[in-house]
């Protein structure tokens, strides 16, 4: 699965160690080491995945990470020396599909990377997802609500399709996690609150009073399409 990786971070030691296993792996691999350069990088040719450094001089990584989300759908793996929980899923919350804390073990990051292109690559056997307006094209990976584009990054795309492929059916965060992150991940159930709060944000006539992405208290979520109603 050889691909195009961009890896910033301003330890040049760091940098240079990360592309050397990418490489031997057979990726081809650009490095920077500030947040500027990794977004001219990116519009200058969008690479698969994006390794980035959070501590970055000029730009940080939650910075570039914000911009690339509002351009496109380049995929983001954060490496970040921050550990606390709310540092956690503001990273993952802007988007990002997955995150390293360092110091980390190469071997470590190669299988973060491998499981993240495995899931953002298109299938080509993907399929398309419908409930009532809303559809779901698997491998053009994307999201329309009665005709309307509805962007969405990559964590989110995961967790809605899992939503919408069984309407009705009442997922648990744990559940969610693994269909946005993969299994076996660390992250926080915490940050599917903030994923589902954003897909509200962008699907529902009011955020505050959800009609289809709804909670099940004490359980976690389901999503009800306009057909089930009432």
């Amino acid at each position: 699965m050889n691909a195009r990786i961009l890896v910033a971070d301003d330890d040049r030691k760091l940098a240079a160690l990360v592309r050397t296993y990418l490489e031997r792996a057979g990726h081809q691999v650009v490095t920077v080491h500030d947040g500027q350069a990794a977004l001219a990088e990116c519009r200058r040719r969008q690479p698969d995945l994006a390794v980035l450094d959070i501590m970055m001089p000029v730009l940080d990584g939650h910075d570039v990470c914000h911009v690339l989300r509002a351009e496109g759908e380049v995929p983001v793996i954060f490496l970040t020396a921050r550990t606390t929980e709310d540092d956690l899923v503001l990273g993952l919350g802007l988007g990002a599909d997955d995150y390293v804390t360092k110091p980390f073990s190469p071997r470590e990051l190669m299988a973060r990377v491998e499981a993240v292109l495995r899931r953002t690559r298109p299938d080509p056997g993907a399929s398309v997802v419908r409930a009532g307006s809303l559809v779901i094209d698997e491998e053009r990976h994307l999201v329309t609500q009665a005709g309307r584009s509805v962007p969405c990054t990559p964590a989110e795309f995961r967790i809605l399709r899992e939503l919408v492929t069984h309407p009705s059916r009442v997922y648990s965060r744990q559940r969610l996690l693994e269909a946005a992150f993969g299994f076996d991940h660390d992250a926080l159930e915490r940050t599917v609150d903030v994923h589902v709060m954003n897909l509200r944000r962008k699907l529902e006539r009011d955020p505050a009073s959800p009609e289809r992405l709804v909670t099940v208290y004490g359980v976690g979520y389901k999503y009800v399409a306009e057909e089930q109603e009432g």
